[in-house]
């Protein structure tokens, strides 16, 4: 298999490396976009090629309407990620990102015979706990955003703004569909390991619901918990990275 070399507007590598060991791809939050992972490269040992992955509706897929559906999704990011994985490879995803990831992971295995070598989890529950938080992705507008920015991660030049509130609404409508429509299935856990972060600070996720990300690997889990909020991986960025490396050192085969 061969590195895929044309533009994709779906894999943002901010600085290719083709010399790079591994490949980290990296799946946002709701709402978000590549654009949170670029300040990553900094603190990653340079044998790791960063590859935020970019969902449509935002950054450089603004104009394709954003997905709906978690297996619709899943399925368009495999589809776009396949001629990237010449390469070991790993996966993250934040909050809603971490659902995805794991979603991918699964539709990497059933259907292309292809598996990351770790996989992080952060800031969201286990896939088989059912969540006790009312669905808000149905809500009238108002409603949804003011629930939306009881998370804090909208930055405030959004939340002050009537038409950036107009643009990433929809967006966020549709991340929270994605999430609060999916049906968990169960299948055979992972392989490889799985490491799961969370924020000391955050209430939207409680330790055991982390905790219970150990049930889908029978390889290694580790779990470490971080200063910070929802959001730790913006301010606890640098530590984030550090324990990312430490993991990946620890539990594969290359030296990175």
């Amino acid at each position: 298999m061969t590195t895929k070399t044309t533009f994709n507007s779906w894999i943002t590598r901010p600085q290719p490396n083709p010399h790079a060991k591994m490949r980290l791809f990296c799946l946002p939050y709701a709402g978000g976009s590549a654009v949170i992972f670029r300040t990553w490269l900094k603190n990653l040992p340079p044998t790791i090629e960063v590859c935020p992955i970019e969902i449509p509706g935002r950054g450089r897929q603004m104009i394709l309407p954003p997905h709906t559906k978690m297996p619709s999704l899943v399925a368009e990011i495999a589809k776009n990620i396949i001629p990237f994985l010449d390469k070991p490879f790993a996966i993250f995803g934040h909050s809603m990102g971490g659902q995805v990831s794991f979603e991918l992971a699964r539709l990497l295995r059933s259907d292309y015979q292809l598996k990351p070598i770790h996989l992080f989890i952060s800031g969201r529950k286990a896939p088989q706990i059912n969540s006790t938080k009312r669905k808000i992705y149905n809500l009238p507008d108002q409603e949804f955003w003011q629930e939306v920015n009881k998370l804090n991660g909208t930055p405030n030049e959004v939340i002050e703004n009537a038409e950036m509130i107009e643009i990433f609404l929809p967006i966020l409508r549709a991340d929270f569909t994605v999430l609060e429509t999916h049906i968990h299935t169960n299948q055979q856990p992972f392989d490889f390991p799985i490491s799961v972060f969370g924020g000391l600070q955050d209430t939207e996720v409680p330790t055991y619901q982390l905790e219970a990300w150990r049930e889908h690997t029978t390889a290694n889990f580790s779990l470490q918990m971080l200063e910070g909020d929802h959001f730790f991986l913006r301010s606890n960025e640098k530590l984030l990275l550090s324990k990312i490396s430490q993991q990946l050192r620890e539990n594969s085969m290359i030296n990175i």
